[in-house]
């Protein structure tokens, strides 16, 4: 990771002093920001958002698709926990935490407002960061490759189906058409452009141009995400400074669940008799988030100023370094993976004799 990236939750939370700043000395500027809207979408922050994901996707090669075979229980394993299990493990956990338990503490008229923002973030896995996290904690790298590309895949049609069940579920109006559009807009369109620029730099330059392009791009996407904050906390300000506890109460689904989901992804692969290098980024997969993608639909289907958009950057202030924490879980349990798979691997061949 880069000195940049390292230091990720600093950053957001010097973004969230900066932008409730900002708001409260220029609150008519960032109104007018928020004015700027066609079919609900913030035009200012929809430039920001696809400066933010287009790098990322830019790193992904559809052709991995084709080794989905080589790593079918640790791709069954991840494809089940992110799509069957996490959107309503932390579904059950906001309406739990949030509905439940902390509602006396958190304004009325935004609770359904947060469950929705903490849907909308584990309803759609990481594309980008996941390599970083592979990266440290050794991981196959063909498997996190096609991994993420299956997942962007089925991102482009189950994002909105998920959304919209769970938002159905938790009594909550789902605006379909800005939906639908966001996903258009934040997914498919980005994937088209991302692939189209992946294909004209690697036939002008190959692998290594690839690379120096990503290296350019990826200060401007993190940037481009800090820049969205600021624009986030400015309308968020008054409501944080009346009731700060409300970040370290919406921080508790999510950090459940990041554990839960990691562990019980890690446990299944060990079950299964994968290895460790392919266990490793599965869990991490498994866990984390596409928290891009989470801000920019919260924006377009709630609003600016709603809880929604505040319980989706929560997941952006604790990604890393609780992200790292599940890296060195990984790493530091390797003996206890790897002789687990071992005894597996031992009774089947004794069964096979």
């Amino acid at each position: 990771m880069s000195t940049f990236e390292r230091f990720l939750t600093l950053w957001v939370a010097l973004c969230i002093v900066v932008g409730i700043a900002l708001g409260h000395f220029l609150p008519g500027a960032f109104q007018a920001i928020g004015g700027l809207e066609i079919a609900r979408v913030n035009l200012p922050v929809a430039m920001l958002i696809w400066l933010m994901i287009i790098p990322m996707l830019m790193k992904i090669d559809f052709g991995a698709l084709s080794k989905v075979r080589e790593h079918w229980r640790g791709i069954g394993v991840t494809l089940f926990i992110n799509w069957a299990v996490k959107p309503f493990s932390m579904a059950a956990l906001a309406w739990l935490f949030i509905g439940h338990f902390f509602r006396p503490w958190l304004p009325a008229d935004q609770i359904d407002s947060y469950i929705a923002g903490l849907i909308l973030l584990a309803a759609a896995p990481c594309t980008a960061m996941v390599f970083v996290w592979s990266n440290l904690c050794r991981g196959e790298p063909h498997f996190t490759l096609s991994q993420v590309a299956v997942n962007d895949l089925i991102m482009v049609f189950a994002f909105a189906p998920i959304v919209g069940l769970l938002l159905g579920l938790s009594a909550i109006t789902v605006p379909w058409n800005t939906l639908l559009l966001s996903v258009g807009l934040y997914i498919v369109v980005p994937v088209i452009i991302a692939q189209a620029a992946r294909k004209r730099v690697l036939a002008s330059g190959g692998s290594e141009a690839l690379t120096a392009w990503l290296g350019r791009l990826q200060p401007l996407s993190l940037l481009a995400l800090l820049a969205t904050l600021v624009l986030l906390f400015g309308f968020q300000g008054e409501q944080l400074i009346a009731q700060p506890v409300i970040i370290a109460l919406l921080a508790v689904p999510i950090l459940i669940q990041v554990y839960f989901n990691s562990g019980l992804a890690y446990l299944l692969n060990r079950i299964s008799g994968e290895a460790h290098c392919v266990a490793g980024p599965s869990a991490l997969i498994g866990a984390s988030n596409f928290f891009e993608l989470a801000v920019a639909a919260a924006i377009s289907l709630f609003g600016f100023k709603s809880g929604a958009a505040l319980a989706t950057v929560v997941g952006v202030l604790i990604e890393v370094p609780v992200m790292l924490s599940v890296v060195k879980i990984v790493t530091a349990s390797r003996g206890w993976y790897d002789r687990g798979v071992a005894v597996q691997r031992l009774g089947k061949a004794t069964k096979a004799a």
